[in-house]
């Protein structure tokens, strides 16, 4: 469910018109739902915490939208964060999320990036190969620290909804073999400067089929066990995140509660404590992005292109993944005049700026908004300025009452963070 929904005829982003934000801040513009967000966390942490296994950590995927009000609005319900950087670790501070609740993970974490971690002391380190180690416990060592540390597992498992974004099979470059886990969760347990905790996996992203996730957690269940009979203390299980949502193209994923029931299934009877790490999910159906028709270019041959002023530097999923994301017009025509189609297209200069070929809509001229549904996840936090564009704001509606979150800047803005060298 979200809330974006017509009202007196147009499209509005709970109880504020999408056209009244686009006026005043113009376009391209993402939007997002308080009252979305909200409902999509408190249904995914309420699905686990029936699994049997107390209170979930329930770690939002930073990555997904980093919004630091995003990230307020989702801290303040008790979530905690996911994270892949020292920067995104320094987010969700910012947004008084408490490092207890900070998961940081990633293949290529900087002696400076483990250091930070250390000191802030978050809930665990996701480490994710041997070489990572070594670097981590000679930082410990050097700041007489002792941080609390998960091994991530490749499971090799195959999930997800595009090539790109699969993580769990062996060629994959995240987290260790299980039998790699096994030898240095041993050793890390004597080390004096490292505390194993737990183990953790991440399959993959936007994954519609549960078969792969209990296969999964089935290893998972067998790691802990084994751990667990050579005397060794594991004490948490974080499972990833990688729920599908619905991009109105694709099949419909199952809900977090069907999730829940492949947990129970799994990892019944299991006593420790479980970790999610959610992002798409919770703000995918969240957020859009409006755009503005600038021109309609019908060639002799029938090819019809709609020129929108948002391009892949703003929505770059559809080049990157080909993904669909369902468009549709912020204020409708009455009347029903027959659709078109449409090669929606973007003004960068590649034809990669596609963001659809063929697409049916109804008829659309210059001047007319519209909308990139499903959009709240890995596209503001993947704009970039590429062309020289300026980087796409954001605004969070919480009912009546809506801000700016993330300003547009100016080109001088843009421009001012490249100072000459200094000979020119």
């Amino acid at each position: 469910m979200n809330h974006f929904e017509l009202k007196g005829g147009e499209l509005a982003c709970e109880d504020v018109s999408l056209a009244a934000i686009a006026e005043a801040v113009g376009t391209p513009v993402y939007v997002y739902s308080t009252a979305t967000l909200e409902r999509h966390y408190t249904v995914f942490r309420d699905a686990m915490r029936g699994t049997g296994h107390g209170e979930p950590l329930v770690a939002y995927a930073v990555k997904a939208c980093p919004n630091l009000s995003i990230l307020k609005t989702l801290g303040a319900m008790g979530a905690g964060a996911d994270t892949v950087s020292e920067g995104e670790v320094r987010r969700a501070l910012a947004a008084g999320i408490s490092a207890e609740r900070i998961v940081f993970s990633g293949v290529g974490k900087t002696a400076a990036e483990l250091a930070f971690a250390i000191d802030v002391g978050v809930a665990e380190i996701n480490v994710e190969s041997e070489p990572e180690l070594n670097l981590l416990a000679k930082v410990a060592a050097e700041k007489g620290a002792r941080p609390q540390i998960a091994f991530r597992v490749n499971p090799d498992v195959a999930a997800g909804g595009h090539a790109k974004i699969a993580t769990g099979k062996s060629d994959n470059k995240f987290g260790v073999s299980i039998s790699e886990a096994e030898r240095l969760y041993a050793n890390a347990s004597n080390h004096a400067h490292l505390k194993p905790v737990g183990v953790a996996c991440h399959i993959g992203s936007q994954i519609t089929d549960l078969e792969p996730l209990e296969a999964a957690y089935g290893k998972m269940r067998g790691l802990v066990e084994r751990l667990r009979g050579e005397g060794l203390s594991v004490e948490r299980l974080d499972l990833g995140g990688g729920l599908g949502v619905p991009y109105f193209h694709s099949p419909t994923p199952p809900e977090p509660a069907a999730l829940a029931e492949v947990v129970k299934r799994a990892l019944g009877g299991l006593d420790i404590q479980l970790a999610f790490e959610p992002g798409r999910v919770i703000a995918a159906n969240a957020g859009v992005l409006v755009a503005r028709v600038i021109h309609v270019h019908e060639r002799p041959e029938g090819q019809r292109f709609l020129v929108l002023d948002a391009a892949m530097n703003d929505l770059i999923r559809p080049a990157m993944y080909e993904a669909y994301h369902d468009i549709v017009p912020v204020k409708p025509e009455a009347g029903g005049a027959a659709p078109l189609a449409y090669d929606v297209v973007g003004p960068i200069c590649e034809t990669g700026d596609t963001f659809a070929r063929e697409r049916i809509l109804p008829p659309l001229k210059a001047g007319d908004l519209v909308a990139f549904l499903s959009a709240g996840a890995y596209g503001a936090s993947m704009s970039s300025e590429y062309n020289s564009r300026l980087l796409v704001p954001e605004v969070l509606v919480k009912g009546e009452a809506w801000a700016v979150v993330r300003p547009r800047p100016s080109y001088a803005d843009m421009l001012a963070r490249e100072p000459l060298a200094t000979w020119l």
